[in-house]
């Protein structure tokens, strides 16, 4: 059973939107000056109208007024945070996971100690590679996880995106409507098949390749050894 979601109370919730108030008054410049426009102009339109053709505006306006707010606030705090993430190690992860559907993403499901990565991603679209980090080496990552990933993903298809602000690179600013504009290829149902499939597949061990180190081999006493 899903566990319920806990009931945030009014005064964090407050806390919260002053948090991104804040952050947002910090990263964009023209935040402050267009939320008073968005804000100042319906109040005085509100007023105009309630001289005009009396107190039954006054709701209206309010409303009007509080509902230009959180867009101004929404639009300029998710820009501000596009803005903040660009080029940091395992963003791409984080902001798809915070995306509206159902995405499974499995962070980092490669990487190297320079903080090369590839995160993996199950949707409706079908499979998709998000690599991060130095292009040259991430190549090679890209190239190893697909080379993994056919032997179980079977027809569903394979995506791949190197994130980044280079050409031919996909920005973190558009990685969300890029994801939104892929076909669904996919039922839930092979999403489920799918997820379990990779599940399994990243859950089995990988024995290190070449010659076994003489300290790991058996004992040759030991291998003659039979029970009587």
């Amino acid at each position: 059973m899903a566990k319920e979601q806990e009931k945030v109370s009014f005064g964090t919730r407050l806390k919260q939107i002053g948090q991104v108030f804040s952050f947002t008054a910090k990263q964009d410049k023209w935040f402050v000056p267009l939320l008073l426009a968005a804000v100042l102009i319906p109040l005085a339109l509100t007023v105009v109208l309630v001289i005009l053709f009396g107190w039954i505006y006054l709701p209206i306006g309010i409303m009007v007024t509080l509902l230009a707010a959180v867009i101004v606030l929404n639009l300029r705090s998710n820009a501000a945070m596009m803005n903040a993430a660009e080029g940091q190690p395992g963003a791409a992860a984080s902001l798809v996971e915070n995306m509206r559907g159902d995405w499974r993403v499995r962070p980092a499901a490669t990487s190297t100690t320079q903080f090369d990565m590839v995160h993996i991603v199950i949707g409706r679209p079908g499979v998709i590679l998000l690599a991060e980090g130095n292009p040259q080496r991430i190549r090679g990552l890209l190239g190893q996880e697909k080379r993994r990933l056919t032997k179980v993903i079977g027809n569903a298809p394979l995506y791949d995106y190197v994130i980044g602000s280079d050409e031919g690179q996909l920005s973190v600013k558009k990685l969300r409507s890029t994801l939104m504009r892929l076909p669904r290829n996919l039922t839930g149902k092979d999403v489920n098949s799918l997820d379990k499939r990779l599940g399994a597949l990243m859950a089995r061990p990988q024995m290190p390749k070449g010659a076994i180190p003489k300290n790991m081999r058996p004992n040759k006493g030991i291998r003659q050894q039979r029970p009587r």
